[in-house]
């Protein structure tokens, strides 16, 4: 079985058609999809889906692109999460990508996350984008990592180099792979997903975005998650139902669900 860490099928394109996606989900036998909030508006969304389907978990969290949202308190973030089916905060982060100027405010709020995620014990999940040496520097100083007193979480949909991927790990942090990791020009990516170790990896959509080959360009969704755990497994030279079990244990142990 797979499970897709992190997915928005709250987002329009998906919501319409759950019937449908959750009959894909069956067919390629992924067991589980963490549904992972945006911002605070559509948050009650997330939490519904989860509430509704036992095999669907949800996070609570504000992304970094959006500027003009709501903005997080620690309280806030902390009350929300206070669910069992609330199991991750996040998404989070920095993206120097996306967004140019002052971005204090951004490097402010992905603090606040940190912040809650201490004080739940909830990992968080980790959105970096063009940002990778502040986004380490800012874990550290609020002591995201489990040494720290911190619950560590997930770097998701992995674009950056071996050295960040390294630091991550150090930190407590697992990475996780998108349908970029089977991009023809993502070789950097498919260096860093050959030669982590299994144990710190996940697996992931990013749905409706990134569709992974052979379905690029299309509108992505959790049932397609096996289609990176196949190509990761032939670039490690292992059997995919290795590569399926590990980050299906991988998951239920850092979100520290039962099963």
């Amino acid at each position: 079985m797979y499970i897709d860490s992190h997915c928005h099928i709250n987002f329009p394109d998906l919501a319409a058609r759950l019937p449908e996606i959750f009959g894909k989900m069956t067919e390629n036998k992924v067991s589980h999809a963490l549904c992972v909030s945006v911002d605070l508006p559509d948050f009650p969304q997330v939490l519904a889906l989860a509430e509704q389907y036992p095999n669907v978990y949800a996070s609570v969290g504000v992304h970094p692109d959006y500027e003009d949202t709501p903005e997080p308190t620690v309280e806030q973030l902390v009350a929300l999460a206070d669910h069992p089916r609330i199991v991750a905060i996040g998404e989070t982060g920095l993206d120097y990508f996306r967004l140019q100027g002052d971005l204090a405010w951004q490097r402010e709020r992905f603090r606040v996350h940190i912040r809650a995620s201490r004080a739940t014990g909830k990992p968080l999940i980790i959105h970096t984008r063009s940002a990778s040496e502040d986004t380490l520097r800012i874990m550290l100083e609020e002591g995201a990592n489990p040494e720290a007193g911190g619950v560590g979480g997930v770097m998701h949909c992995f674009t950056e180099s071996q050295e960040v991927a390294d630091a991550a790990i150090a930190l407590g942090f697992y990475i996780s792979f998108s349908g970029i990791v089977t991009f023809k020009s993502a070789k950097d990516i498919q260096a860093v997903a050959r030669t982590i170790p299994l144990e710190r990896m996940l697996i992931e959509t990013d749905s409706p975005y990134l569709a992974p080959v052979p379905f690029r360009g299309k509108t992505n969704e959790p049932g397609l998650v096996r289609h990176v755990a196949e190509y990761i497994a032939d670039l490690r030279g292992i059997p995919v139902a290795e590569v399926a079990r590990v980050t299906t244990d991988n998951f239920f142990r850092l979100f520290k669900i039962a099963r």
